[in-house]
């Protein structure tokens, strides 16, 4: 019984923490990661940093969607995101709620 509620809780366990590396695989092949890391600013502001400014922001999901396809600047320094259009608006919305969950 103990040995079933291991193998259980390692299967709901990995489970849980697939969409996460799921969409961090996501962000690396969409090239996401040659300019943003999740907790350290590279070229643009790290992911935590991103989730925390906008935490409270209930459009979050819409307005960095948007921006990751379409680019964007003067939000976080004089440097600006490219237009990223191989990126769906679906693929768009994965990564946000991905970054938005990496408090």
């Amino acid at each position: 019984m103990k040995i079933a509620l291991i193998a259980c809780a390692t299967v709901m366990a990995a489970l849980a923490s697939a969409p996460a590396l799921a969409s961090q695989e996501l962000a690396q092949k969409k090239n996401c990661m040659a300019c943003h890391a999740v907790d350290k600013k590279l070229v643009g502001p790290a992911y935590k940093d991103v989730a925390a400014k906008y935490a409270s922001d209930k459009d979050a999901v819409k307005k960095l969607s948007e921006k990751v396809i379409k680019g964007g600047s003067g939000v976080w320094g004089p440097v600006p995101m490219p237009a990223n259009t191989q990126v769906t608006q679906a693929e768009a919305e994965t990564l946000v709620k991905w970054i938005l969950s990496t408090k």
